[in-house]
């Protein structure tokens, strides 16, 4: 399969990709004449690496009752004040709630999500789940931490926290407690940081970078462009607890902060938790590669990174996920058709009617049967 007249984020020179066996075969600048799809200049770039998502806690509405110090004062109080909002949430079977989060991944452009929780089962999801990981929720809320940090162990996975989050002495302290107590040097990926010191930094493989979450909860986020010289930015979403369903809109605000540069920020969403988590067959747009790719077309072009940033769900046309196509906008539908590459397992969804493997729509109104009052986002509702 070719695919032709592509660009690559900043840049303005035309491309074209080779997928053979589900891997990128060859990348040119040059037009072959037996191209599959022609593009007509729109981007191209790697799926999207989701760092930190709670997959089963994406029907959630936003919660919060005000602005907080850290993250207990803001456990306690909606666990107090919004008990029947969560209680109604949780009625819906874990599986029915996974595999929402799993399409509002998928509906965004990313194509690998690593879950932070319980080991969930998501053998048969579209895009690829990591897990392999030793989750700890926080210091706070996780029973016997330093046991669990410190236990022996045969592998080598990094251990994930929610460290940090909070504006006071208290998160800052925990950071503090955390690294103390990892007495056998466990590799720490850490999550928020947003009272976490340049020396602090220094103990942990990477952070993870949420900052809608963090200005939701806190009115602040982790101060990257300090600590991005002492360890990798892993860019992450968290759920719809705490961030919109449209991880877009993260990603812009991201960019305003202005902490890393556009090419960073890229980074962060790509080549660098490729490396962190260890998924070095994807990440990057190589020959050899995985093939795992998004295709969007930027509602204005201006030949620089304003197309990739301003884009939204509504301008992807193309996902393709360890070589398969997982999502296509409905204008490629004939195409794809002639070309024998897709099956008829593809099912419309949304007003941007874009099409997704398996019974999305069956899944909401499996959803509604638990909790008919159910909120679902404007992209897959009509």
């Amino acid at each position: 399969m070719w695919l032709t007249n592509l660009r690559l984020p900043g840049q303005k020179d035309s491309c074209s990709l080779h997928i053979r066996d589900g891997k990128i075969f060859a990348i040119t600048p040059s037009t072959p004449k037996n191209a599959t799809l022609d593009f007509g200049g729109s981007l191209v770039f790697p799926g999207l690496i989701n760092s930190h998502d709670h997959l089963d806690f994406n029907l959630f509405p936003a919660l919060a009752n005000t602005r907080y110090q850290n993250y207990r004062d803001w456990g306690w109080d909606i666990h107090k004040k919004n008990k029947s909002e969560i209680d109604n949430i949780l009625k819906i079977p874990q599986p029915l709630r996974t595999l929402w989060g799993i399409y509002k991944n998928l509906l965004n452009g990313f194509t690998t999500v690593v879950n932070h929780g319980e080991w969930l089962d998501t053998r048969d999801a579209p895009i690829t789940i990591f897990q392999h990981c030793h989750n700890l929720h926080s210091i706070g809320f996780e029973p016997n931490w330093r046991w669990k940090l410190n236990r022996p162990t045969k592998t080598k996975w990094p251990f994930v926290i929610h460290i940090g989050e909070g504006t006071d002495l208290t998160a800052h302290d925990e950071i503090t407690q955390l690294i103390k107590w990892n007495l056998f040097r466990r590799p720490l990926i850490g999550i928020h940081g947003v009272a976490m010191t340049e020396e602090q930094a220094a103990h942990f493989q990477a952070l993870i970078w949420c900052p809608a979450s963090n200005y939701f909860l806190l009115d602040k986020t982790a101060p990257i462009s300090k600590l991005k010289s002492h360890l990798p930015i892993l860019f992450g979403t968290d759920s719809t607890l705490t961030g919109p369903w449209d991880c877009w809109s993260q990603i812009r605000l991201a960019r305003q902060e202005e902490a890393l540069t556009d090419e960073e920020l890229l980074q962060s969403l790509t080549a660098r938790p490729a490396a962190a988590w260890n998924l070095t067959d994807r990440g990057k747009l190589e020959k050899g590669k995985l093939a795992d790719l998004v295709i969007a077309r930027p509602s204005k072009y201006t030949n620089s990174w304003d197309d990739f940033y301003n884009l939204s769900p509504e301008n992807l046309l193309l996902i393709i996920s360890r070589g398969n196509i997982v999502l296509f906008d409905p204008s490629l539908k004939e195409s794809l058709s002639e070309a024998d590459l897709i099956g008829n397992n593809f099912q419309q969804v949304g007003p941007n009617g874009k099409f997704v493997p398996g019974d999305i729509m069956g899944l909401m109104n499996e959803i509604r049967s638990y909790y008919p009052a159910v909120q679902f986002p404007r992209q897959t509702s009509g």
